[in-house]
C-alpha cells in the first residue's frame, strides 16, 4: 500500500489546485429536504458559465495535475438542522442556510464568480436582530467544541484520500507499528475515556478484560443501534465520517488481539449503513484492513450487520445475540461479552460516539484528552438537541457544560407557543430518551456528567436531548416514553413485560380523566419493583420517566386525577371548549369548522356548544379569530 503520507500530499497538493470549495450537507436531515438537489443545480450552474469543476461526492479526489475552479463535495451532517440544506463555501467561511434549487444561480454568481454575499441565505437570529456569515461568528457552533465531530460536515465521507489528509489512519498505524496491547489499554485507562452508549464504563479497563482472555479468536463489535426517540448522534457519524469509525475499531483490535470486527447498524440507516461499507470497501482497496496491516503482521476484517430496528438490540448481550441469528434478547451478565461475547469468544462492544474518540485519545495523548472536560468524566459528549428550542441539531461540549448553556446560548432559547423565543416558557428537559429523566428550572446550572446526572435520577445516556415548554403535558410525556420502551420489551422478563404494561395502563387511565389518587402509589411501586426485576438496561431505566415526573410534577398528576384537568390543556379527554357570550359576534366560522357538528346558532347570534356531542377536536377554537372560544 502506498505510504500515508503520499497519499495525504497527493490529496493536498490537489486541494491547493482548486480555488473554491463547495460543500454541501449530505446528511439524513438536509436531504430529505432536498440537498441532493441543490447540489445538482449548483454543478449545473456553474458548468453553465464555463468554469471547471470537480465533484468528488463519490470518488477519491482531483488526481490530476488539472486547476480548478470549483471542488465541490458531500458531507455529513453539519450539525445546524434547524437552517438546512445548508451550504459551505470555503475558503470565504460562508454558511448559507435554507437553500433552495433556485438560490443555485445567485450563490454561483455572487459568492462563487464574485466573492459577494447572498444575505437573505445567512443565519439571522431573531433575537440579537444579528446576521452571521459562517461557522465561526454563529453562536451555535462558537459555544461548542467539536471533537468527535471536528470532521462531520467538512469531509467528504466517501473520501477516503480527504479523511487521510485530515490525518485519518495515522494513529492506527501508530498502534500496530509503535504500541504494545498492554501499552494501549493503559493509555486509554489513563484517559479516561468511558463509553459513550450511556452507561459510561471505562473503556480502556473494557479493553483490557478482553486483552487478559486467553483465547486465540477475539471480536471488536460497533454498536450502532441507536434506537432511542430524537436521538441522532451515530447515525450523523456514521454518515459523516465513517473512516473515524473503523479508525477506531483497528485501534480497539490491536489493543484486545482481535483479528476481525461487526459494524452492527439498524436497517433504519440506510445512508449509514451504505457508507460504512463504502468506507470499508475503500479501505481494504488501498491496504488500510486485511492482512499484515502496516506491516505488523497482523490482520483485520470488518463486517456490516443490519439490524431489524429493535430497541432492545442496543443492549450488548442481545446485540450478540441478533449478530448470531438468534432473536434479540439479554442474557444473564456474567460471564460479560469480555469474557464470553460474540460466537462465545471474547469480544468487546463500544458504540460509534466512543470509537469515534478512539484515535482522538491517541493524537492528544491521555493527558491531553483529560484537559477537557471533568475529572470523573473527561472528554466532549454529542447530543441530539430537539424539541421546543430555537437552534435544533446536533451538538458536541465539553463534560460540565451546564443545561443552561446548551438550551439558552447554543439552543438559541426555549420557543413559547407562539413559535417565538420565550425563555420563561421553559418547563422540561428530558434527557437520555426513554431510559433518562425530566430534569425541570433547578437544574439548569448543574453540569452535565456522568455522576451529576445520575444522582438525581437521570442519566446521559446516548445522548437525546428533548426540550418542552409549557404546553407540554408531563403525563403525557410519561406516558410517550413508557409506551416506547413497552412496546420494545423483548418480553423475557416478567417485570418488564407485564410492569411496564400496567404502568402504561395507569398513566393511560389518568390521561384520560380516569385516574384514581392510589395510581400514584402504584405508579412508584411498579416502577421501583421493575428496575429492581429486569435483567437489562431497558428494563431497569424504563420507569425513569415516570418517577422523574412524579418527582417534579406531581401537581399535574393531582390535578388530572383529582380535578380531571389537564393544566397543560394537552390531553384530548380533558379538555373542554366553550364560547365566551360576550365575545361571540355569530360569525358561524366555528359551525362551519366543526365537524361533528355539535355548534348551534344563528348569523349575528351567540352560538353554542352541545358538550354531550362535542369530541374536542378545536378544530372552533382554531377557527375563531374573535377569541370567542375558551379552552379549559
Amino acid at each position: 500500500m502506498p505510504k500515508l503520507e503520499q497519499i495525504r500530499d497527493m490529496y493536498n497538493a490537489a486541494s491547493l489546485r482548486c480555488d473554491k470549495r463547495i460543500i454541501v450537507c449530505a446528511g439524513t436531515g438536509c436531504i430529505a429536504n432536498g440537498s441532493l438537489e441543490v447540489f445538482d443545480e449548483l454543478k449545473r450552474e456553474i458548468l453553465k458559465r464555463d468554469l471547471e469543476v470537480t465533484v468528488s461526492l463519490k470518488s477519491h479526489g482531483p488526481e490530476d495535475n488539472k486547476r480548478y475552479d470549483v471542488y465541490m463535495i458531500g458531507s455529513g451532517c453539519q450539525g445546524f438542522c434547524q437552517v438546512g440544506p445548508l451550504v459551505t463555501i470555503e475558503p470565504s467561511g460562508i454558511l448559507y442556510g435554507h437553500v433552495k434549487p433556485e438560490d443555485a444561480s445567485e450563490i454561483v454568481e455572487k459568492s462563487i464568480v464574485g466573492d459577494e454575499l447572498v444575505e437573505r441565505l445567512l443565519y439571522h437570529d431573531p433575537v440579537t436582530d444579528t446576521t452571521y456569515k459562517g461557522q465561526e461568528e454563529i453562536p451555535f457552533y462558537t459555544k461548542q467544541q467539536r471533537t468527535g465531530l471536528k470532521d462531520c460536515g467538512r469531509v467528504d465521507p466517501l473520501n477516503i484520500g480527504e479523511y487521510i489528509a485530515h490525518g485519518g489512519y495515522f494513529s492506527a498505524r501508530d498502534a500496530y507499528q509503535n504500541y504494545s496491547d498492554v501499552d494501549l489499554c493503559n493509555l486509554f485507562i489513563e484517559s479516561g475515556l468511558r463509553g459513550r452508549g450511556g452507561g459510561g464504563f471505562p473503556t480502556g479497563v473494557k479493553w483490557n478484560f478482553a486483552r487478559l482472555e486467553k483465547n486465540g479468536k477475539k471480536y471488536v463489535v460497533c454498536n450502532g443501534d441507536e434506537g432511542d426517540p430524537g436521538a441522532f448522534m451515530d447515525r450523523s457519524i456514521l454518515e459523516g465520517n465513517p473512516h473515524n469509525v473503523i479508525e477506531g475499531m483497528m485501534i480497539a483490535a490491536r489493543a484486545i488481539g482481535a483479528d476481525e470486527g461487526y459494524v452492527y447498524v439498524r436497517m433504519e440507516y440506510p445512508l449509514a449503513c451504505s457508507r460504512i461499507r463504502e468506507a470499508i470497501k475503500d479501505a481494504e482497496e488501498i491496504g488500510i484492513l486485511g492482512d499484515n496491516i502496516f506491516g505488523s503482521g497482523k490482520s483485520f476484517r470488518i463486517h456490516v450487520m443490519e439490524g431489524a430496528g429493535a430497541f432492545v438490540c442496543g443492549e450488548e448481550t442481545a446485540l450478540l445475540a441478533s449478530i448470531e441469528g438468534k432473536r434479540g434478547m439479554p442474557t444473564l451478565k456474567p460471564p460479560f461479552p469480555a469474557q464470553k461475547g460474540l460466537f462465545d469468544k471474547p469480544t468487546i462492544i463500544n458504540n460509534v460516539e466512543t470509537l469515534a474518540l478512539v484515535p482522538v485519545v491517541m493524537q492528544k495523548g491521555a493527558q491531553g484528552y483529560r484537559k477537557v472536560g471533568t475529572e470523573k468524566s473527561p472528554g466532549t459528549k454529542t447530543f441530539a438537541l430537539t424539541g421546543h428550542v430555537a437552534n435544533t441539531g446536533l451538538i458536541e461540549v465539553p463534560f460540565g457544560t451546564t443545561i443552561r448553556e446548551i438550551v439558552f446560548e447554543i439552543g438559541g432559547g426555549v420557543l413559547g407557543n407562539d413559535g417565538k423565543v420565550d425563555n420563561n416558557a421553559f418547563k422540561a428537559i428530558q434527557i437520555g430518551g426513554p431510559s433518562g429523566g425530566c430534569l425541570i428550572d433547578e437544574h439548569l446550572d448543574l453540569p452535565l456528567d456522568f455522576d451529576s446526572l445520575g444522582s438525581i435520577g437521570a442519566m446521559v445516556g446516548s445522548g437525546g436531548m428533548v426540550v418542552m415548554n409549557d404546553s407540554t403535558c408531563m403525563v403525557g410525556v410519561a406516558r410517550f416514553f413508557l409506551n416506547f420502551t413497552q412496546n420494545e420489551s423483548c418480553g423475557k422478563c416478567t417485570f418488564c413485560r407485564i410492569g411496564t404494561r400496567r404502568m402504561l395502563e395507569i398513566l393511560t387511565r389518568i390521561t384520560e380523566g380516569k385516574g384514581e389518587p392510589e395510581d400514584i402509589q402504584r405508579l412508584e411501586d411498579l416502577a421501583n419493583n421493575t428496575i429492581k426485576g429486569s435483567l437489562c438496561g431497558l428494563g431497569k431505566t424504563a420507569p425513569n420517566p415516570v418517577l422523574t415526573t412524579l418527582r417534579y410534577f406531581k401537581d399535574e398528576y393531582l390535578a388530572h386525577i383529582n380535578d380531571r384537568r389537564c393544566p397543560a390543556g394537552a390531553c384530548t379527554e380533558l379538555l373542554s371548549y366553550e364560547i365566551i357570550p360576550e365575545k361571540c359576534v355569530g360569525c358561524t366560522a366555528c359551525a362551519r369548522r366543526c365537524p361533528v357538528p355539535c355548534i348551534t346558532g344563528s348569523v349575528r347570534e351567540v352560538h353554542v356548544i352541545d358538550q354531550s356531542r362535542c369530541i374536542r377536536c378545536g378544530a372552533c377554537y382554531d377557527a375563531c379569530t374573535f377569541g370567542a372560544i375558551r379552552k379549559g
